[in-house]
């Protein structure tokens, strides 16, 4: 029992309004465009023009390093942020899905909603600054009684987070389920693990949220990543794209529970692609796992829409 005088508020009086309703930032109209081949090849002589220095040299030794995983068979793991898909990114980690240049997906809570809502309405990314004064934040029905739902039924399947959303948008097969990557990807059965900070987002607001179903889940969601980053050992690459803490985060825990477990992890690539170089990306990503002779750390910074797709070029 608790001793505090407060009781914790209660969320079944919260209004909620339909997803259709809710005027939105990003819609798949502006979404990017995987690239043919005959495109690519031009890409590549664009990025053969370029000196043999600095951050063009970084692009093309990240590429070579996914390259080279994809022929070993090594893992070649994605840490994304929200930001990845609100810039319109999914169809080329689609596409790098298809091609065998993903074998994993790791993000964070926001990760995931915005996907879900992109394959439920073609659309997501509220206006925060107009809907805040009202208390209309966060309060699509369909994002938080759908999502919230799938989490519980992932948790009582043992599944995680990443993929119980994935579960969810095969079997109902949304009207822009194309454009999902946690639908492709489940299709594919590549794994996609969520990692929440239980609070901070905003299915997280809805009387439908279990923290049970949600802590078990996202653990769960852990502890697969944490086996996944085993199989970096010996050639494989890790990508954080977009996340400056969450991912950062998850992964040096990853990275020290695998080095615990006995199991060597060495002679792997990481790389953070960021239009701003943040401490925990830096530190956690680019430096502390590759010191001392383990690997090889890179930092190219630019924006996530015009860096991504030329990354993405560069793979054949």
């Amino acid at each position: 029992m608790s001793i505090y005088d407060q009781q914790p508020i209660d969320l079944r009086g919260l209004r909620t309004y339909p997803l259709a309703s809710r005027p939105s930032k990003v819609t798949v109209r502006d979404f990017a465009r995987p690239l043919t081949a005959p495109e690519a090849r031009e890409v590549l002589r664009l990025v053969d023009s370029m000196p043999n220095l600095l951050a063009a040299d970084s692009l093309r030794a990240v590429a070579a390093a996914i390259i080279a995983a994809r022929a070993a068979g090594r893992a070649i793991i994605w840490g994304i942020g929200g930001h990845v898909v609100k810039t319109g990114l999914a169809p080329i980690l689609i596409d790098l899905m298809r091609r065998g240049y993903v074998t994993a997906v790791a993000t964070n809570g926001s990760g995931i909603i915005h996907d879900f809502e992109i394959a439920l309405a073609g659309w997501t990314s509220e206006d925060v600054d107009t809907a805040l004064g009202s208390g209309d934040f966060g309060m699509a029905e369909e994002t938080g009684f759908l999502l919230n739902q799938a989490i519980k039924d992932g948790a009582a399947d043992s599944c995680g987070v990443g993929e119980a959303v994935g579960r969810l948008l095969v079997e109902t097969r949304p009207p822009f389920s194309d454009y999902s990557y946690l639908h492709e990807a489940y299709l594919q059965r590549i794994p996609v693990t969520a990692h929440l900070t239980i609070g901070a987002d905003i299915i997280h607001l809805h009387a439908e949220a279990d923290g049970a179903a949600l802590g078990a889940a996202s653990h769960r969601d852990f502890r697969l990543f944490t086996s996944i980053v085993r199989n970096l050992n010996g050639g494989g690459v890790y990508l954080n794209l977009g996340s400056a803490v969450t991912m950062p985060e998850i992964f040096l825990k990853a990275v020290t529970t695998v080095r615990n477990l006995g199991f060597e992890l060495a002679d792997f690539t990481t790389a953070n692609f960021d239009f701003l170089q943040h401490y925990r990306p830096q530190t956690n990503v680019v430096r502390r796992p590759v010191a001392n002779g383990a690997g090889k750390g890179y930092s190219l910074t630019g924006h996530h829409e015009i860096m991504i797709p030329l990354l993405a070029a560069l793979l054949e």
